[in-house]
């Protein structure tokens, strides 16, 4: 017997994509007319260039910016076919493969909420490119969309399945923070073998990633011995070379601290304050991974890895998308309100109403400067809040991952 499908359900589909291409179209139209520089992409082609003519990678400084390279040897190396390129044809494939990105991501945290319709996907990537996180990773050219990819692709895999933790373990070999869903996984499983004498999945997992992120370190300190010893041992200690701490654009909590406590560097404050924002985040996603709130669970690590690292730019904030997403899925209706307000931080720009620039004005805010430059920061920490109160909710509202293909 063949079903028909209502003719509205034709037509939503074709009508949400052509809504998405003209929004995506309307924001290459604003990225051109903007004059973006991609920055942050041009400092990878340094990077490659660097390693092609065996050069000094951390003594690099990359841009009229005069900007260091940061991430892990491994990536310098991937990043050696951008040299093959002119800096037009770079741009122009940047944007549009972070423009297929934000679809991808899109797809990917809507079937992690458990709501996965293909309409949904194009409605939703239209209004997430808009965002301050999205518009500034294309921007600059950054690689925070495939990272997060990665690990959402990753964390959408079958219990037991072979490939899991793969993605995990390439994001962080590309770059350290998405290593944290490793510890995730880790601590997950150690607690479920004490608890329920089985941790195997959970355990696997993590092994996996660890390996394939191994790996990629390996062979890249075979080729750049010298650059991975000074990485490894100096580079991955030294916060300071990224920027100030106190920079607008820096919404972790050590950036939050420094611009209200007016000083270039809080120290032991932060330290002690990260600290326990991790071990505090790490035990909510742990509790609501057990519980089988696999979405709560991604969301809560992710916000956790972004306040608690030494530097997260506002364009690091692309996990706002699964976050508003959890928020506002039809299992949690009581956070409806809030969905709508954090997408209004995200959207809103705000923190670029404040004065900034080299002249470091951060350092003299004012009662509301400093909380329009807390923004994402603090929308971070109500989010954990919230998250950790759910978890007192016997009939969670969130739902279950979506893991099957």
């Amino acid at each position: 017997m063949t079903v028909i499908a209502p003719p509205g359900v034709h037509r939503r589909a074709p009508v949400a994509l052509g809504a998405c291409l003209v929004s995506f179209a309307a924001f290459w139209v604003a990225q051109r007319v903007a004059d973006v520089s991609m920055i942050d992409l041009m400092v990878y082609r340094a990077e490659g260039a660097t390693v092609r003519a065996g050069g000094d990678l951390y003594a690099l400084r990359a841009t009229a910016a005069g900007l260091p390279a940061t991430y892990p040897p491994f990536a310098a190396l991937l990043f050696t076919p951008l040299t093959l390129l002119d800096a037009a044809t770079l741009h122009t494939l940047a944007t549009a493969g972070n423009l297929a990105l934000v679809v991808v991501f899109v797809r990917l945290s809507l079937r992690l909420v458990g709501h996965a319709r293909v309409e949904t996907v194009w409605w939703v990537a239209a209004v997430a490119v808009w965002c301050e996180p999205v518009w500034t990773t294309l921007r600059y050219g950054q690689i925070n969309l495939l990272l997060a990819v990665l690990v959402l692709w990753d964390l959408s895999r079958r219990p037991g399945e072979r490939w899991a933790g793969v993605g995990i373990g390439c994001a962080a070999a590309v770059k350290l923070t998405p290593a944290l869903f490793a510890v995730f996984l880790l601590v997950t499983g150690v607690v479920a073998r004490r608890r329920h004498g089985s941790g195997g999945p959970w355990l696997r997992h993590a092994r996996v990633a660890a390996s394939w992120f191994a790996a990629a370190t390996a062979p890249a300190a075979a080729v750049l011995p010298y650059d991975s010893w000074r990485f490894w041992t100096h580079v991955v200690f030294a916060a300071g070379r990224v920027g100030h701490a106190e920079d607008t654009a820096n919404q972790a909590l050590r950036g939050v601290l420094a611009r209200l406590l007016h000083t270039p560097e809080p120290g032991a404050l932060w330290a002690l304050t990260a600290a326990v924002v991790v071990v505090a985040g790490l035990g909510v996603a742990v509790v609501a991974e057990l519980r089988g709130r696999r979405p709560w669970a991604v969301a809560v690590c992710a916000v956790t890895g972004l306040l608690a690292s030494p530097v997260s730019w506002s364009h690091h904030w692309v996990w706002c998308v699964p976050v508003v997403l959890l928020l506002g899925a039809p299992g949690t209706r009581a956070y409806r309100a809030l969905a709508l307000g954090t997408l209004l931080v995200f959207s809103s720009y705000a923190l670029w109403w404040v004065p900034h620039g080299p002249e470091r004005h951060e350092l003299h805010q004012n009662g509301i400067e400093l909380l329009l430059s807390a923004l994402y920061g603090t929308a971070g920490c109500l989010f954990l809040v919230i998250a950790g109160v759910s978890l007192m909710n016997r009939n969670p509202g969130g739902t279950q991952a979506v893991t099957k293909e």
